[in-house]
C-alpha cells in the first residue's frame, strides 16, 4: 500500500524527532543542559501536535482518551524533570498511533480496492457510432462493446456473442461460466476469450458490485454485541484507571513517606504517570473492530455477504441448519416429466391451461411448465387475474374460465379431488415426482410430474456442515412427503417436514430453536421470508442480481454454492475465537504492566512499548482472517 503524503510528512517527522532524542541524551549525559533542553523542545514539538490536539477535542466532550493520557503523562515527566524520558515517550506513542493506522487501513483497503475491478472508461455503440466514454456516462438500454479479457463496465444482459465470463468479484466462484444471448452479466466481472456485447440494465452506480460495497461498508458500522460490551467496559475502564493513578500518586506519599516527603511524591507521582499510560485501553478498544472488518471482508471476497457484526456472532452461535428444497439443496431447475391427463382430456388440454395461467409467474416449476408447453407447440395465452396462493399454488382466469394449479393440499381444499386425479398423484409421488394438479371450471384436468435434480455436493457440504459443529439438520419445504424424503439418502439430513406452508415453516423453526439451540434458515430469500426473519441466521443462496433477496437477507450467498455455507459457519466461529483471544491478550498484557508500574519495576518507554506491542499483536492477529479460505 502506498504512502500518502501525510504519511511520509510524518514519518520525516518521526525521524527528525528521534534524532532530536539522540542530541538531548547526549547533550544531558555531557552536561550540555541548554543543547539539551533545547533538543528535547524540538522533538517534543514535532511529536506532541496531534495528540494535543485530539486531547483538548476529547475534553471538550467530556471524555478520557489515550490523548490525555499521553499529554499527562509527557507534562508530569516534565514536571519531574525526566526530559529524556518525556520526549521519548510522546516519540513512542507517535510512532505507535502511526503503525495502528496504517494496520487498520490494510483492512478497510481491502474492501475499498473491489471499487478498483470496475473499469472507468466503456466502449459504447451509439447511432453516431462507437464511443469511448466513463462508465458513469453510461445509460440503461446503451449497447457495451466489451472486448476478449476486459472487465464488464456495466450490469448487463447479453445481445451478441457467448464466452466464458469470471464471475468471482461477484460471486466468488472459482470458476468461469459460459454465458451467451439473454444472460445476465455484472460489472467487475471478467470477460473471457471471446467479444460480447451487452445492453446496460442499470447505471454504473447501481451496479451489484457498487451495490455489494455499499452493504459491506455499512456492515462494518454495525457493531456485534461482544464489541459494544468492549466499548461500554472502555468506558468506564478509563476514568477508573485515572482515579488508580490518582490515588497511587496521593495516598503511598502520604501514608507511607516522611510527612509527604516531596522525595516520595516524585518517586509515585512518576510510576502513576507510567500505570496511566500502560493501561490506556488501545489494544483493548481495537481488539474486535478489527477482527470483525477483516472477517466481513474476507467473506465478500468469497461472494459471502455478512450483514454486520451482529449476524456474524450469531453465526457462530448456530448449532442448527434448516433449509429449503426448491433451488437449495436441489438445483431448482424443475423440468417436466409426465403429463397425466384425466379420461377426456388431451396431454396439450393440461399444458395450455397450466401454462396459461403460469406464464406471469417466476417460479421456477411456473417456468418449467411453460416450457415444457412451449417446446409441444403449446400455444400459451396469459390468463387474467393471476393470484398467487403461497405455498399452495395459484389461479386465474383462462379462456373466461377459472383456472387453478396447484398442490394435492389446495385441491383437497377446494374439493376438486377425484378418484382418478389421486390415483395418478400417488403414482408419480411413488416414483419420486412433484404433482402439480391442474383444474378448469371446477373441473379437474389431469397431473404435472416435475423433477428437480439434487445437488451433487449436497452430501459433502451437509458433512462438512457436522464438522463445523452443526447437530441437527432438517429439510422444511412444501413439496410433498414422498418427493422431501428422497433427499434423505441422497443428502443425509436428519429430519423432513414436507408439505408446509409459509407460517408452517416459521412454527418449525421455532421448534428447532427449543430442541437444538440457535437455527439457521437457508431459502431463495424470497418465498422463505417468513422463515428466513425467523431464524437466528436467514441466509438467501444464489440471489447475485438480485438487490431485493440481498436487502432482507442477514447472509447472502452470490452464487448458488452450498459449499460457502460450511466456509461462512468457520469464518465466524474462526472470528469470535479470534475477538476472545484479542481481548484476552489486550487485557492480559495490561493488568501485568499495570502490577509492574505500580510497584515501580516499569519505566514510561516501557509502559508505552507494552500499550504499542500489545495494539499491534491484536490488530495482526485480526488481520490473519483476511487470509481465511474456503477449504482447510
Amino acid at each position: 500500500m502506498t504512502l500518502s503524503p501525510r504519511d511520509r510528512r510524518e514519518l520525516w517527522q518521526s525521524g527528525i524527532a528521534g534524532l532530536a532524542i539522540g542530541v538531548t541524551w547526549w547533550a544531558l549525559a555531557g552536561g550540555h543542559r541548554l543543547v539539551g533542553g533545547i533538543a528535547c523542545a524540538v522533538a517534543i514539538g514535532l511529536t506532541i501536535v496531534e495528540p494535543g490536539r485530539r486531547a483538548v477535542r476529547a475534553i471538550k466532550k467530556r471524555t478520557l482518551n489515550i490523548n490525555v493520557l499521553m499529554v499527562i503523562a509527557v507534562a508530569g515527566a516534565l514536571i519531574l524533570g525526566d526530559y529524556v524520558e518525556a520526549a521519548t515517550v510522546i516519540w513512542l506513542f507517535g510512532i505507535a498511533e502511526w503503525l495502528e493506522a496504517r494496520s487498520l487501513e490494510r483492512a478497510r483497503h481491502a474492501i475499498r480496492s473491489l471499487m478498483t475491478l470496475s473499469p472507468t472508461v466503456a466502449l459504447v455503440r451509439r447511432a453516431s457510432g462507437e464511443h469511448s466514454i466513463p462508465v458513469e456516462q453510461v445509460v440503461v438500454g446503451d449497447e457495451v462493446i466489451v472486448r476478449p479479457g476486459e472487465r464488464i463496465p456495466v450490469d448487463g444482459d447479453i445481445v451478441i456473442g457467448m464466452s466464458a465470463v469470471d464471475q468471482a468479484p461477484i460471486t466468488g466462484e472459482s470458476l468461469p461460466v459460459e454465458k451467451g444471448p439473454g444472460d445476465e452479466v455484472f460489472a467487475g466481472t471478467i470477460n473471457g476469450n471471446s467479444a460480447i456485447e451487452v445492453v446496460a440494465r442499470r447505471p454504473a452506480s447501481e451496479s451489484m458490485l457498487a451495490h455489494i460495497i455499499r452493504l459491506v461498508e455499512q456492515a462494518q458500522l454495525r457493531r456485534a454485541p461482544i464489541q459494544t460490551f468492549v466499548d461500554r467496559f472502555s468506558q468506564r475502564y478509563t476514568p477508573a484507571v485515572t482515579i488508580l493513578a490518582v490515588l497511587v500518586a496521593l495516598v503511598p506519599p502520604l501514608v507511607l513517606g516522611a510527612m509527604g516527603e516531596a522525595r516520595e511524591f516524585a518517586v509515585w507521582g512518576y510510576r502513576a504517570l507510567a500505570l496511566l499510560v500502560v493501561a490506556c485501553p488501545c489494544a483493548l478498544v481495537i481488539s474486535t473492530p478489527v477482527a470483525i472488518v477483516s472477517a466481513l471482508t474476507a467473506a465478500a471476497r468469497h461472494g459471502v455477504l455478512i450483514k454486520g457484526g451482529t449476524h456474524l456472532e450469531r453465526l457462530a452461535a448456530i448449532r442448527c441448519v434448516a433449509f429449503d428444497k426448491t433451488g437449495t439443496l436441489t438445483h431448482g431447475s424443475v423440468s417436466v416429466t409426465e403429463v397425466l391427463a384425466l379420461e377426456g382430456v388431451s396431454h396439450h388440454g393440461v399444458l395450455s391451461v397450466a401454462a396459461s395461467l403460469e406464464v406471469r409467474s417466476e417460479h421456477p416449476i411456473a417456468r418449467a411448465i411453460v416450457h415444457e408447453a412451449r417446446a409441444a407447440g403449446v400455444i400459451v395465452a396469459p390468463g387474467d387475474s393471476f393470484r398467487a396462493l403461497p405455498g399452495m399454488g395459484a389461479e386465474a382466469t383462462v379462456d373466461d374460465a377459472h383456472a387453478i394449479v396447484g398442490s394435492h393440499r389446495l385441491f383437497e381444499e377446494r374439493q376438486l379431488c377425484t378418484p382418478a386425479l389421486h390415483a395418478h398423484v400417488d403414482d408419480l409421488t411413488g416414483r419420486g415426482a412433484t404433482p402439480v394438479l391442474v383444474s378448469r371450471n371446477g373441473s379437474a384436468l389431469g397431473v404435472i410430474g416435475l423433477t428437480d435434480l439434487v445437488r451433487e455436493s449436497g452430501r459433502e457440504v451437509i458433512s462438512a456442515l457436522r464438522a463445523e459443529g452443526i447437530s441437527r439438520v432438517a429439510l422444511l419445504t412444501g413439496d410433498t412427503r414422498a418427493t422431501a424424503s428422497s433427499l434423505v439418502n441422497a443428502t443425509g439430513i436428519d429430519e423432513v417436514h414436507a408439505e408446509l406452508l409459509p407460517q408452517d415453516k416459521v412454527s418449525h423453526v421455532e421448534k428447532l430453536r427449543e430442541q437444538f439451540g440457535p437455527v439457521m434458515m437457508v431459502g431463495d430469500g424470497v418465498n422463505d421470508a417468513p422463515a428466513l426473519a425467523a431464524a437466528d441466521v436467514g441466509v438467501a443462496m444464489g440471489i447475485a442480481g438480485s438487490g431485493v433477496a440481498i436487502e432482507t437477507a442477514d447472509v447472502a450467498l452470490m452464487s448458488d454454492d452450498l459449499a460457502k455455507l460450511p466456509f461462512a459457519l468457520r469464518l465466524a466461529r474462526t472470528t469470535m475465537r479470534n475477538v476472545k483471544t484479542n481481548v484476552a491478550i489486550a487485557l492480559g498484557l495490561k493488568l501485568a504492566f499495570v502490577a509492574l508500574a505500580a510497584l515501580g519495576f516499569a519505566t514510561l518507554w516501557m509502559a508505552i512499548l507494552a500499550d504499542t506491542g500489545a495494539s499491534l499483536i491484536v490488530t495482526a492477529n485480526g488481520l490473519r482472517l483476511l487470509r481465511e479460505k474456503e477449504s482447510t
